[in-house]
């Protein structure tokens, strides 16, 4: 069983890991900020935890994080806020987070990215260009740290059913994805602790997710 600590917990794409780690038997502790959703959360399975990454410092959130054996980061401004806002969940929070699990000993860390072609050719406002480069910080901010990391850029977030079958590779076309097969991926980074220190690219396919994520696993470590 894992124990899992998953940031941003209330987000929709948090939601749905929380409750496929539940079902799979693994115990997800969520981080929300406002009280109103610890209900929601403990009805998917998950140990709701309070805390607010504008608030907490790196002890602080340490001892939230303290017994978990992985971190997932999937906060996000979501544009509301402006640049400021987002300098502070996407950047600072992740800068903040990989601190925090550095403290606590918590080596696996994985993080929900952005698709580098997201909106490419469109029309896009200067706070979705910063959005974009606090993201690609953020990667590098993580790659260059000794934790075990993931780094997981899915395409667009849908919100229909997810089919359980994606597309995943170190670069792959630009596309879609449900954010319930975005979960399951996760999972499955989660669950398959060889797949680590590699950017992975994520939409919509005709792959498994399981043998999706397995590709990702070395010959020498694959069962």
């Amino acid at each position: 069983m894992h124990s899992v600590f998953i940031v941003g917990g209330s987000g929709k794409v948090a939601r749905s890991l929380a409750r496929q780690l539940a079902d799979r038997g693994h115990q997800p502790h969520s981080l929300y900020r406002h009280a109103e959703q610890a209900e929601g959360l403990e009805a998917l399975g998950a140990i709701p935890v309070a805390g607010n990454l504008l608030d907490l410092d790196t002890e602080a959130l340490a001892k939230l994080m303290a017994g978990s054996d992985t971190v997932v980061f999937a906060a996000g401004a979501g544009g509301k806020g402006g640049e400021q806002m987002t300098d502070a969940i996407d950047g600072h929070g992740l800068e903040l987070s990989v601190a925090a699990a550095e403290l606590a000993g918590i080596q696996r860390f994985i993080l929900v990215s952005a698709f580098p072609e997201a909106s490419r050719g469109k029309s896009v406002s200067e706070t979705f260009e910063n959005y974009m480069a606090v993201k690609k910080r953020a990667d590098v901010h993580l790659a260059a740290s000794d934790l075990d990391w993931v780094i997981l850029r899915p395409g667009t977030l849908l919100d229909s059913p997810g089919s359980g079958k994606v597309r995943a590779g170190l670069a792959i076309p630009y596309g879609d994805v449900p954010r319930d097969d975005v979960a399951a991926a996760l999972l499955q980074i989660i669950e398959q602790p060889g797949v680590s220190r590699v950017i992975i690219e994520l939409t919509q396919g005709s792959t498994p997710v399981n043998e999706a994520i397995q590709s990702f696993v070395p010959d020498s470590t694959q069962a």
